[in-house]
């Protein structure tokens, strides 16, 4: 492991080694890991002496001070090294010269040696003494938790790499469709494709998308979603749309568009995610335009939920308006939402786009809806996420009518 940048713990090594450096007055501090037989340079603080070592240079262990250090050959202060004949005895000595050393074990929670934390300078130095031994095994305590930190980090990367990549090799995402209704006809207009991840660990697909889109393949598995939700579409009757979720990232990449290339773009909707994390609405505006020329249409939601999301909705202009359920729940005895969802009808109306009401899940609000004006819906109520065939159940005779949304 090379401890990355100058920020975050491997900050933490590089400041402990510029402050052991100098409160000692030595030229040299490193970090070494012992990596079989060899050492290697974690991390480094030697002005004007670069030419010495880098981050990532190895030596053979047995011709640094290191390994004798931990299995008790050397002393841990050697303020003078011409008063140890084994180091003495030691090229590396005389060669680099070594005439004063401090060095202490980094020392890992489950007891593991990582390697040493290690000062020391050309010329002996009989003021080193136990207090600043002490203050070095103090820092190297530090340094080792960091080093157990990042450790843990990169494991930690490592496994949510391997389950991603797992995922997207097996193609192991499987596709749920949710009926959204018209309440004027007796069957759905369309559906909201929703997926959901058989792999362990058994966790919701937002947490499955958030851990892709951490480690860099989050447009990736995006696009695996929205390629097997679009195998759906051909066993739908040609009236019933199919919505996708894509995240910002997803819209800018250019194989979004070559995913739904072969598809009639006028069953298509892109209901875009996380739209309250968008950095740069224009550009997904403008990633979308070609699309939207074709036919496919816009979906946001969210509406009600907050300032934020109005704003959102004035700049896209989308075709379709998702009322968020926190403005659903309990509408039929709260006239504030009422009032908020009356005014987005006409908001609606006044902007050609149309409301779609999520997370239905009583009769009253379905009710209170009906009375407003809000005649598109989706949630339990009407129908849980289900399969393909389940989705074409509701679809008797699969007849042809509109089912313009």
């Amino acid at each position: 492991m090379i401890l990355p940048g100058d920020d975050g713990g491997a900050g933490v090594v590089q400041r402990a080694l510029r402050a052991v450096r100098t409160h000692l007055g030595l030229q040299v501090a490193y970090v070494s890991e012992f990596v079989g037989d060899t050492i290697v340079f974690r991390a480094l603080d030697l002005p004007g002496l670069e030419h010495l070592a880098k981050i990532g240079d190895s030596r053979s262990i047995d011709d640094v001070y290191c390994r004798h250090v931990v299995e008790g050959r050397l002393p841990e202060l050697i303020p003078d090294t011409a008063a140890v004949p084994f180091a003495m005895a030691m090229p590396i000595t005389t060669a680099l010269p070594v005439g004063a050393h401090v060095s202490v074990p980094l020392r890992m929670p489950d007891g593991e040696i990582y390697g040493t934390f290690c000062c020391l300078g050309p010329a002996a130095d009989p003021t080193l003494n136990q207090r600043d031994l002490a203050m070095m095994r103090t820092f190297a305590e530090l340094v080792a938790f960091e080093i157990a930190r990042e450790r843990r980090a990169s494991r930690l990367r490592r496994e949510k790499e391997a389950r991603i990549e797992a995922v997207l090799a097996s193609e192991d995402v499987a596709i749920l469709y949710q009926p959204i209704w018209s309440l004027e006809g007796g069957r759905p207009i369309g559906f909201e494709s929703l997926s959901r991840f058989a792999a362990l660990p058994p966790r919701t697909p937002d947490l499955w998308f958030a851990e892709a889109a951490e480690i860099g393949r989050g447009v990736e598995l995006e696009l695996l979603a929205i390629r097997r939700a679009l195998a759906g579409l051909a066993a739908l009757p040609d009236d019933v749309y199919l919505a996708v979720n894509a995240g910002a990232e997803t819209v800018l990449d250019p194989r979004f568009r070559e995913t739904l290339a072969a598809w009639p773009p006028e069953r298509i909707v892109v209901e875009i995610t996380e739209h309250d994390c968008i950095e740069d609405f224009a550009a997904v505006v403008a990633a979308l335009a070609p699309l939207r020329a074709r036919g496919i249409r816009l979906a946001v939601d969210d509406a009600g939920a907050g300032h934020s999301g109005l704003q959102q909705i004035l700049q896209v202009r989308p075709d379709l308006i998702k009322l968020d359920r926190s403005l659903i729940q309990g509408i039929g005895g709260d006239p504030s939402r009422r009032a908020l969802t009356a005014a987005l009808t006409v908001f609606a109306r006044e902007t050609g786009s149309r409301l779609i009401a999520e997370g239905v899940e009583t009769e009253t609000e379905l009710a209170m809806l009906r009375v407003i004006g809000v005649d598109k819906v989706q949630g339990y109520l009407l129908g849980r996420p289900m399969s393909l065939d389940g989705a074409l159940a509701l679809l008797p005779g699969k007849d042809k009518r509109s089912a313009a949304a």
